[in-house]
């Protein structure tokens, strides 16, 4: 796995880079595979990133979109990560909504909606019971408790090794997560982290030896590429790649 770690001067140069970053990676994935498959994280440390990709002249037919977790809320919910992706960037663009892949939300279940949307996932990529996709690239961020996606401390979603999604737990509120073995497969797993309030757990996730139950974006680990984006404040600590 190539890890790196960049720290930015401040939010804007962290998004800034960002931006670059995953440009770069759209480019390649459809000049070498003629789409790209980019997951989108929710929080709001990526909108304006998301407001920056709306400006760009890309070849949005070839472009795939999908989340990495949701709330299990309806898309229109001040709270759905798919609503805030839609108003930043994709309502903004001449993206077929076949190439939008939303997380279900509306089933009798969180566990039903998870297993439909793994279903949705093998049947796009054409894989087989017991195979994982590979992403180009996927977004994500981390919270003060070191969770990503909706990987929680000591909850059951960190416990599945052979699904793709799974549901997610926070403080009894159920999301729809990828989980951690289908991240990792990733061509380029990208984490942008801003805030002073974040430099206790990027201690922990960068520490020689932790507990992943404890600190879960410890378990994100692809095969590949691993970008570590921080801000000033995020970074202030020196972290060792």
């Amino acid at each position: 796995m190539k890890k790196i770690i960049e720290v930015l001067p401040d939010k804007p140069a962290l998004i800034e880079r960002g931006i670059e970053l995953v440009l770069t990676k759209i480019q390649s994935a459809i000049s070498e595979r003629g789409r790209c498959t980019i997951v989108l994280a929710g929080g709001s440390t990526p909108k304006p990133l998301y407001g920056a990709i709306a400006t760009q002249d890309l070849p949005w037919d070839k472009i795939h979109v999908f989340w990495g977790d949701e709330r299990y809320v309806s898309p229109n919910h001040p709270d759905s990560n798919q609503g805030m992706a839609r108003q930043a960037w994709l309502d903004k663009v001449d993206i077929p909504e076949s190439n939008i892949h939303p997380m279900p939300t509306d089933g009798e279940t969180p566990a039903a909606d998870a297993t439909k949307h793994e279903a949705q996932l093998r049947e796009f990529f054409g894989i087989e019971a017991g195979q994982f996709p590979q992403f180009d690239v996927i977004l994500l961020g981390i919270g003060d408790d070191a969770h990503t996606a909706s990987l929680f401390p000591h909850t059951e979603a960190l416990q599945v090794q052979n699904g793709l999604v799974t549901v997610g737990n926070k403080d009894g509120q159920p999301r729809i997560t990828f989980t951690a073995p289908l991240i990792n497969q990733a061509r380029s797993v990208l984490f942008l982290v801003a805030g002073a309030s974040k430099r206790p757990a990027l201690a922990q996730i960068f520490a020689p030896d932790a507990d992943p139950f404890t600190y879960p974006a410890r378990l994100i680990q692809p095969q590949e590429e691993l970008w570590w984006l921080l801000d000033g404040e995020a970074g202030e600590l020196k972290y060792e790649e």
